[in-house]
């Protein structure tokens, strides 16, 4: 049985999923430079502009057809029935932004963003927001103090502007790690980052796979949370793998739960547990297996890579117990050094990302591959602007019972 009719259950969001399969071809190496090519690209550099101030106008330039969605309610917008919804991006990614405008028919606001000489940050939005639904779409991916100040300073100049309704769209939620105390006297700043986005003035917050769901619970504001796991799983449904050589595996207890919820999307797929002792931040150490990968295809599900420490010493530890081939698949791709050596070392076969972090340049690589998450983005600002239930199922929850 083929890997395609083992993800069907997933064919109730193809009208919502992000860019077609193929649009995502693995990279190449031209000219001794190795780039991830996209088709149609969007005429929109990718990363912070090196400018010390960007003026996001909304672009103007036509849609990429992967992005034109014929929606009634585009037409309404481009009719101007509908003029109160508006977006605004941040420095963080607005490439992902100028996507999530091209999916709903939008052109980005007009927003002026700039630092002053002692760093500090300067917002002035360049158009009225009097009475409208505004969403601020920007993660707090590094530098993730400078882009969550953005942010805060974002909102309070939409509801200084006397914006109906704010909600900051955070595709990558920073300081998501540091939601408990592990020890005395430790610091729970995914609380305290909460309520700074809730004393600034957001009215709502629209994040993807949060690093654990009691986040969701430090937010006295209503919080969206959707999963970037339909994005990938549709990217997988394009391998002609079988599904009696697959096993997801979790590269970490913690994330069992995801594993076995992603697991259960590939025609309920055998699980693997890396049993890992962790030693100080940003340092494991893998022990053991938990579970049969001789001659498997194991992919590996997180929410984030980020030094990846432990996803490539698990890779290793999958290797040495006879897997055929390993695949690495996470939301966010926070890719701190050592990263890019660690996952370009010959380990994985692909290691498959999201989005909703902008990945530069340098830090491409032949075996990586990334798919958006505009389309999935984009709908749910639709569903919460339209006042519509949020419960996309396949994006709603992660089915654990």
């Amino acid at each position: 049985m083929s890997l395609f009719h083992s993800v069907s259950s997933t064919s109730s969001f193809t009208s919502l999923r992000s860019v077609p399969i193929h649009s995502f071809p693995r990279t190449s190496l031209q000219n001794g430079v190795v780039r991830c090519k996209v088709i149609e690209p969007l005429k929109f550099q990718n990363g912070k502009p090196s400018e010390s101030e960007l003026l996001l106008n909304g672009g103007g330039g036509s849609i990429p057809s992967f992005l034109v969605t014929p929606n009634a309610r585009v037409k309404d917008l481009v009719n101007g029935n509908d003029t109160r919804l508006r977006i605004f991006s941040g420095t963080a990614n607005p490439s992902l932004a100028q996507e999530i405008a091209c999916y709903m028919g939008l052109e980005l606001g007009k927003i002026k963003i700039k630092r002053f000489a002692d760093g500090e940050i300067y917002v002035q939005l360049q158009e009225s927001v009097r009475g409208c639904d505004v969403f601020l779409v920007q993660p707090t991916c590094p530098p993730a103090n400078e882009n969550l100040m953005e942010l805060l300073v974002m909102i309070d100049a939409c509801r200084r502007a006397s914006a109906k309704n704010i909600t900051a769209v955070i595709p990558y939620f920073g300081y998501a790690r540091a939601d408990r105390k592990t020890q005395g006297r430790e610091s729970i700043a995914a609380k305290l980052v909460a309520n700074l986005i809730t004393e600034a003035g957001a009215n709502r917050v629209l994040a993807c796979d949060l690093h654990s769901g009691q986040s969701m619970g430090y937010f006295d504001i209503p919080v969206d949370h959707v999963y970037g796991q339909p994005v990938i799983l549709d990217y997988l449904a394009s391998k002609t793998i079988s599904s009696d050589d697959l096993v997801v595996v979790s590269p970490d207890v913690g994330g069992v739960a995801r594993a076995r919820s992603f697991a259960k999307k590939l025609s309920d797929a055998p699980l693997a547990i890396v049993d890992k002792r962790r030693q100080g931040h940003n340092v494991a150490e893998v022990m053991n297996l938990i579970g049969d990968v001789k001659g498997k295809v194991a992919v590996m599900v997180d929410d984030m890579i980020d030094t990846a420490g432990t996803i490539a010493k698990g890779a290793a530890l999958l290797h040495q117990e006879g897997a055929r081939e390993v695949y690495a698949c996470s939301t966010h791709a926070v890719f701190s050094p050592p990263a890019i050596e660690r996952l370009s070392s010959g380990l994985f076969q692909e290691v498959i990302i999201t989005n909703t972090i902008p990945v530069a340049e340098q830090n491409y690589f032949p075996q990586l591959t990334v798919l958006s998450v505009a389309n999935l983005l984009g709908e749910t600002v639709w569903r919460v602007h339209d006042d519509c239930s949020g419960g996309i199922e396949p994006f709603s929850s992660l089915g654990i019972d």
